[in-house]
């Protein structure tokens, strides 16, 4: 099971940055949405390949036509928050109001459902668990927020599964979709999406895949924009991150769909057994 999925926000939403951090600091970039997004549409209507694409609720209404393009498409539009903020820097009741917002405006545009969300830069962790509760009492029925392993913006590497789980918590159950990882010399590695697969050369990440029962991906519009202005006051290993190998990572995911089979998250929810999926118990 390989799910393919893009993050739709702008090439300015970068974590854990002063100078890219709340609205009032985006109003100074210029905006590549149109173009950027126009990129993945024709790209994936050139492979016949539909995506779930995890949408900020700010997107949808500052370029509404962007979040309607995507769903004429006939691809499968989720959540990604409405203003981008790292979770585990909110208080459950700010969560609450951004996801409701976030949710209310992608549904009233596109007059269907949302069932998924994913929070920005996977932020949601141990400290943070009661994510999972708000979520549900929103009526979220699919969460793709885990990344099992450490990093800048925390990870969940105490979450034992890579697989579709069930995760029962005190609001009830969700199902879980989490980030997979290769496991080289006892280190998770991360291969599918954003930067991890930028760098990584197309041989190693055909091999994790081809040794992966479960994948699930993450692209963002930026990560197949060479043309993309630089953001002059990121570190050294910002920049490097940011903006290494956004020149061939079209052509590598062309490699991938070509080599491999993908479907949406829609798709891959209907066919998991989920009466015999692992169960995580989490307490918030």
């Amino acid at each position: 099971m390989r799910i393919l999925s893009f993050d739709i926000e702008e090439w300015f939403h970068i974590l854990d940055h002063q100078s890219t951090k709340t609205e009032d600091e985006w109003s100074r970039f210029e905006s590549r949405i149109h173009i950027n997004t126009d990129r993945i549409l024709s790209f994936l209507e050139e492979h016949e390949q539909k995506a779930t694409f995890f949408c900020l609720g700010w997107v949808a209404r500052l370029y509404p036509e962007v979040i309607k393009a995507i769903d004429d498409a006939g691809h499968e539009i989720a959540c990604h928050s409405d203003r981008h903020q790292l979770a585990y820097e909110q208080t459950p009741e700010e969560f609450a109001e951004d996801l409701e917002t976030a949710v209310h405006g992608l549904e009233n545009l596109t007059g269907k459902k949302i069932r998924a969300y994913r929070a920005p830069g996977f932020s949601l962790s141990t400290t943070n668990r009661w994510v999972f509760d708000e979520l549900i009492e929103a009526g979220i029925e699919i969460d793709c927020s885990i990344f099992p392993a450490s990093r800048a913006h925390g990870g969940f590497p105490e979450f034992d599964q890579e697989v579709p789980t069930r995760v029962h918590c005190s609001g009830g159950v969700i199902k879980e979709f989490p980030i997979n990882t290769f496991s080289v010399l006892g280190k998770r590695i991360i291969f599918s999406g954003g930067g991890y697969f930028r760098v990584l050369p197309y041989a190693l990440i055909e091999r994790f895949t081809k040794q992966s029962e479960y994948m699930m991906t993450y692209f963002h519009p930026r990560d197949f924009d060479s043309g993309q202005p630089m953001i002059s006051d990121l570190s050294f290993l910002r920049k490097f991150k940011s903006y290494y190998g956004l020149r061939n990572c079209q052509a590598k995911l062309t490699r991938l769909l070509d080599d491999f089979q993908f479907m949406t998250l829609d798709e891959a929810d209907k066919a998991v057994d989920w009466e015999t999926a692992p169960i995580v118990n989490i307490e918030s």
